[in-house]
């Protein structure tokens, strides 16, 4: 993995040509655990079970996964395009996961055969550009923040959710060590806590100085005039600028509006989706609601108890300041279709 390295420190995602390394967040930050993937069950399982999350790192994932199952099906491509189906299926709402299954399967057609060697060139590029992406939305979204801000990010949007120093996150730790911030807040992001488990783990990893706050507490920072930016990430965005993205984030730029506060999505153009007109297209991927009983310490639902479990939820254009990709800063109105005249794919 020598031609990927990156200067982050942190890295989650690794393929020695054979096998996929996947650091498994499900146990962060008390044990830092590799899972081997040797098959695209295996991979599925993974991303489905949320051992690797985030929209780009799950992308990369399939990459890789797409791999392994082209080295177990030989020449039998029919079979390959079955396992891509299955794939697709794992995480219906992350864009990334069908763009790069996409990419992959017209890697396959251009070859006219099942190479491995070829799937795998084109998947270690999926990651590489992810890497350069994520560099070019650090230096471009930290550059719209004023020096001496306070920023509040929701869920996890960091190494550990692609494959260089992330999204959001990337973001705020670039105007960091820029000193344009000086305040960081991670919400906890339940029911998984990805804010107080991984973000927070990214953020003392890397020396950034922050504090976590429970969700129900967004507001009162926000009157107490702490916060400036509320930074996220998205899953998928959809031609017009409405944006999916971690559970909370539509709560978050509600009330970012109603106390002054400005909202920046980041996320790499394989995030957008501009087949999608808007944000109600969007697919919602609801998990079990065994989840929440989880996160609040409990072996399972009680008598009686029941439970509403969407994992994202859409934030209308209108609520978001700005949009930083590799390209650079969008700001409304928003305009994601493809050029006009382009022949539908």
């Amino acid at each position: 993995m020598q031609e990927l390295e990156e200067t982050n420190t942190i890295s989650a995602i690794e393929f020695d040509g054979e096998v996929l390394g996947l650091l498994d967040q499900r146990h962060l930050p008390a044990v830092e655990r590799w899972l081997r993937i040797a098959d695209i069950d295996a991979a599925i399982a993974a991303i489905r079970d949320l051992v690797v999350r985030g929209a780009p790192a799950i992308g990369i994932t399939a990459a890789y996964a797409t791999v392994l199952a082209a080295r177990h099906r030989g020449e039998d491509i029919a079979a390959w395009q079955r396992d891509l189906d299955r794939l697709e299926q794992a995480r219906p709402t992350a864009v990334n996961l069908s763009w790069a299954v996409a990419r992959m399967r017209r890697c396959a057609a251009a070859c006219g055969r099942l190479d491995p060697e070829r799937l795998l060139e084109q998947a270690r590029a999926i990651h590489r550009e992810d890497i350069a992406a994520n560099r070019a939305m650090a230096s471009a979204g930290a550059a719209l923040i004023e020096p001496g801000s306070g920023v509040l990010t929701h869920c996890n949007t960091g190494a550990l959710a692609t494959g260089g120093v992330g999204t959001a996150l990337g973001v705020i730790v670039e105007a960091w060590r820029l000193g344009r911030v000086d305040r960081v807040f991670a919400d906890e992001t339940r029911p998984w806590l990805q804010g107080s488990r991984l973000t927070a783990w990214e953020l003392a990893r890397q020396n950034v100085p922050f504090r976590v706050i429970v969700e129900g507490a967004a507001a009162s920072l926000m009157a107490s005039g702490d916060v400036d930016w509320v930074i996220t990430g998205a899953d998928r965005i959809a031609a017009n600028g409405d944006v999916a993205n971690k559970i909370g984030t539509y709560m978050l730029a509600v009330l970012a509006r109603h106390h002054g506060v400005r909202c920046m999505v980041v996320a790499p153009s394989s995030t957008i989706d501009p087949a999608l007109g808007s944000g109600a297209d969007i697919f919602i991927e609801e998990r079990d609601a065994s989840e929440i009983w989880k996160a609040a310490g409990l072996d399972g639902e009680a008598a009686g108890f029941r439970a509403w479990n969407p994992v994202f939820d859409v934030t209308p254009a209108n609520l978001v300041d700005c949009i930083v990709t590799e390209s650079g800063a969008h700001f409304p109105p928003y305009d994601f279709g493809p050029p006009a005249g382009t022949p539908e794919p």
